[in-house]
């Protein structure tokens, strides 16, 4: 069975959902537990939910380990950009106040800057009404998917 190509009319109507919500086109396999699960889509914006919970602690205290913040950060920006080809291309982070395990972080990702494929993301996240982390990442919308731009042998040719 031959795939034919989308017109640009068929790719506009998958974006929405049926009851009109934008639909996720990215990720969509990402598991929430770590990165947290998705709360609000509009075009270029995203609000992602992580409950931190043990498998997150670092140490007996309590304390969650960055790592996981930023997951839930860049799973928020690449929802807010929406493109199945995104792909992180840096990032700064500001870690602002520690997370416990049981605490809810939410992100708020915005698109702030677009230039041809390039967007610039603001992330913050908050548990209650305190700011615990900033962050701001550049992203690239590949033509196809990173993993089928043959990265390898490209660089072996020049």
């Amino acid at each position: 069975m031959v795939k034919k190509e989308q017109t640009a009319e068929e790719a506009l109507v998958e974006e929405f959902n049926e009851d009109g919500s934008v639909a996720l086109r990215t990720h969509e396999m990402i598991n929430g537990r770590f990165s947290g699960d998705l709360d609000e889509l509009k075009e270029g914006y995203a609000r992602v939910s992580l409950i931190t919970n043990e498998d997150m602690r670092a140490d007996s205290y309590g304390l969650v380990h960055d790592g996981f913040m930023f997951c839930a950060a860049d799973y928020a920006a690449m929802a807010a950009v929406n493109d199945p080809n995104v792909v992180l291309a840096s990032s700064t982070s500001t870690f602002l106040s520690p997370v416990r395990v049981g605490d809810q972080v939410v992100f708020e990702a915005k698109v702030r800057h677009k230039d041809g494929r390039k967007r610039e993301v603001i992330i913050t996240g908050s548990v209650l009404d305190i700011k615990v982390y900033e962050g701001n990442f550049k992203t690239v919308i590949l033509e196809k998917h990173v993993l089928k731009l043959n990265l390898m042998n490209a660089s072996k040719d020049q």
